[in-house]
């Protein structure tokens, strides 16, 4: 009877190191500079890895196409936004943001040609989705924020609804608000109590944090910006209907924005959001 013989085989250590490569995954040698924390920007391989090392929480933010006054580019919502939530994965530490919504509640106007909208309830079934992809996809947190005003009632309430779903599977749905109403909230505050006009569209937070997020000199006309004065507002923030209209799609007075105003306003937005989002994973806050 001949014997069986089982000959030693060298495992290469790279297999060792790689886990993933048993299942035919590989992980490149030479990945992108910097943190890997954009969804769309990675291989499933590097997801797989990422979300095995901690990555659990996605995060789904929307921008929005919409005209932003003659001195900034209609996806300014949208540009806005891919800087923040990239910046909000990265302090986080421990989450991956999904590609930015570029579409939010809003009308088109052949007046100002421009804006490209949603209705909220077409916005609620696409972020329902989103959501129980991302859960399906394996992430334990999903954190819904936005960059625009109006409609984010949506949000809160497709948060707390799949919440109510997942929670009992150990999945947690959140919406983070703080990002954008009380970061422009006490922004507004402090630009009215240094002396700025105060505005409400294309002004001087959304034209500053434009400006200083548009390294390539896309997004903004920076030529333009001395004259960006549109429907001027009170310190009330609103129109005197005695005075004739401009309508050239700036509300308040963007002529003083400035860089330095664009990095205040985005730090404050990160700030807030990783704070309420480590508030959410700590089980500190919950959805209201």
């Amino acid at each position: 009877m001949s014997r069986l013989r089982i000959a030693a085989v060298a495992v290469p250590a790279a297999a060792l190191m790689f886990p993933l490569a048993a299942s035919g995954a590989q992980l490149s040698r030479n990945p992108p500079k910097g943190p890997l924390v954009e969804f769309d920007k990675m291989t499933w391989p590097e997801v797989k890895q990422a979300m095995a090392e901690g990555k659990t929480t996605a995060l789904i933010y929307t921008g929005g196409t919409e005209q932003r006054g003659p001195q900034n580019t209609n996806g300014g919502h949208t540009m806005m936004a891919q800087a923040t939530v990239k910046a909000i994965a990265i302090k986080l530490g421990n989450a991956i943001a999904l590609p930015v919504l570029p579409y939010t509640p809003n009308n088109a106007s052949a007046t100002l040609p421009g804006t490209i909208g949603l209705t909220p309830e077409i916005l609620g079934a696409v972020l329902e989705r989103l959501t129980e992809q991302a859960i399906a996809t394996g992430f334990k947190n999903v954190i819904l924020m936005q960059d625009h005003g109006g409609g984010t009632n949506v949000y809160g309430e497709v948060a707390k609804k799949l919440d109510a779903k997942y929670a009992p599977q150990g999945v947690r749905v959140f919406f983070c608000d703080e990002v954008y109403a009380k970061a422009q909230g006490d922004f507004d505050a402090w630009l009215k109590a240094n002396g700025y006009p105060v505005s409400s569209h294309a002004g001087i937070p959304d034209t500053s944090e434009m400006w200083y997020l548009d390294s390539a000199n896309v997004y903004v006309r920076a030529d333009l910006i001395p004259t960006a004065l549109g429907d001027t507002l009170g310190r009330g923030a609103q129109r005197d209907p005695k005075v004739p209209r401009i309508n050239n799609g700036i509300s308040g007075d963007a002529r003083r924005s400035t860089k330095e105003l664009g990095k205040k306003a985005f730090d404050i937005k990160v700030d807030y959001a990783v704070r309420q989002i480590n508030a959410f994973l700590a089980g500190t806050e919950t959805n209201k």
